[in-house]
């Protein structure tokens, strides 16, 4: 019998899920930073929503309460829910500052929010079937392709702050099974007004009284990784709280990660119906994707004391703050300068909108600019500054808006980067 040998290079067939699955835009462009930083050059890296450490360390409670759980042998399998006191520690946590009650066994612990919304999509969602998700949003895209679900991307507008609205969402809701929303939203840094949101949600209610008995209801995911870095005046709402009936349909997403600048400490909670969140337990189960049994015991212990955890919050939020009015105040001297530039107030999370339309602009060896790739490309090139544009979030090619996130950014970049993207665009014609 013939066999034919595989040459090194040659691969075999996948399933089409893996094979047409897209890579990251956000870990294309780091590829081109790394290189660079490699090669001994000084990037402002502001790509990814991540924290640097020796900027924004966890909470030293935290910290030492981890490194206790370790020393007391903490390492065996955690319960497939998450343990005990670390769920009634955040259900008191979610009660006391944001008013929304639930029972410690309406929620589920992960390794980080990521599990928990794939958890959710494969729990909700069966082949060919709906999502509904505004763009641009971090990675919908994604999850519903690993569903193999169908998606129905919103574009939002820079008017309406690049918050998804009812009037384009409504034409949808018929015929989809999950409304996926985000709020603060990434990239943007921006949130739903009150009254934004209750249209929303009036809507997903009007569905839902509407379908078949025994239909597959409208669900909504609601991630709220962000809910309490807020600025100024900005409120967070939600839709539960602004309309109780949506409760038997909603799956919120939060966690550790943002609020206490602890990406890496992988604990994440889902909360909604115990029923809902059942399944998802079992999904993750299968999957492994539990939180460390330690992290869990400290983590648990830490927001027993949730007004320890609170201030440290709004020492989180100050540092940010200062950051995001500081790049926002410089944005727009540059645009009242006469550049091509625009930027939107910051509201929430670390990140600020700017847009920087470069498009039809030349270089100084000739180059046309005449695409946002382009354009990012330059900026890194000529300023040493690495920002997001948002088709990486799934908006249109042509967009020329960036996410620039701040949590690796220390105050004296500040100005150091205005004046590089000064003297970078300077440089155009």
């Amino acid at each position: 019998m013939n066999t034919a040998a595989l040459t090194h290079n040659q691969t075999l067939p996948l399933s089409k899920m893996a094979e047409t699955l897209q890579g990251s835009e956000i870990i294309k462009l780091a590829g081109e930073i790394n290189e660079k930083i490699k090669q001994g050059e000084k990037i402002f890296n502001f790509t990814i929503g991540d924290f640097d450490p020796s900027i924004f360390p966890i909470p030293l409670e935290l910290k030492s309460e981890i490194i206790k759980a370790y020393q007391e042998n903490h390492t065996n399998y955690p319960a497939a829910n998450g343990i005990q006191k670390l769920r009634e520690s955040v259900a008191y946590f979610i009660e006391k500052y944001q008013g929304l009650k639930y029972g410690a066994e309406d929620f589920l612990i992960a390794g980080g929010a990521r599990p928990l919304i794939y958890a959710a999509y494969q729990t909700i969602l069966d082949q060919g079937e709906k999502v509904i998700f505004p763009v641009p949003s971090w990675n919908n895209n994604h999850y519903t392709h690993l569903s193999h679900a169908d998606k129905v991307m919103i574009e939002a507008l820079p008017e309406n702050n690049f918050m998804p609205i009812a009037d384009d969402i409504k034409p949808h809701l018929k015929t989809a099974t999950l409304l996926s929303l985000c709020s603060p939203l990434n990239p943007t840094g921006t949130t739903f007004s009150k009254e934004g949101l209750l249209e929303i949600c009036e809507l997903v209610l009007e569905e839902n009284l509407n379908r078949p008995e025994g239909a597959k209801p409208l669900y909504l995911m609601y991630d709220q990784i962000y809910w309490s870095l807020t600025y100024g005046n900005t409120v967070h709402y939600d839709p539960v709280s602004l309309l109780p009936e949506l409760r038997p349909y909603t799956i919120f997403i939060d966690g550790l990660s943002k609020a206490f600048a602890a990406t890496g400490v992988r604990v994440g909670w889902a909360f909604g119906p115990s029923d809902i969140i059942d399944k998802m337990k079992s999904i993750l189960g299968h999957v492994g994707a539990w939180a460390p049994k330690a992290e869990q015991v400290a983590t648990g212990n830490y927001l027993s004391n949730p007004s320890n955890a609170f201030a440290f919050i709004e020492q989180l939020k100050k540092s940010l703050s200062d950051r995001l009015f500081g790049f926002y105040n410089g944005f727009l001297k540059l645009k009242n300068e006469g550049f091509p530039i625009d930027v939107i107030e910051p509201q929430a999370a670390l990140y600020l909108t700017v847009k920087i339309n470069l498009s039809g602009l030349t270089t100084t060896e000739g180059i046309l600019l005449d695409t946002t790739e382009k354009a990012t490309k330059y900026l890194l090139d000529s300023a040493g500054v690495a920002i997001v544009p948002f088709y990486a979030f799934g908006a249109s090619k042509e967009s020329t808006w960036y996410r620039l996130s701040v949590g690796t950014c220390a105050l004296s970049d500040i100005e150091l980067v205005i004046n590089a993207i000064r003297n970078s665009l300077g440089k155009l014609k």
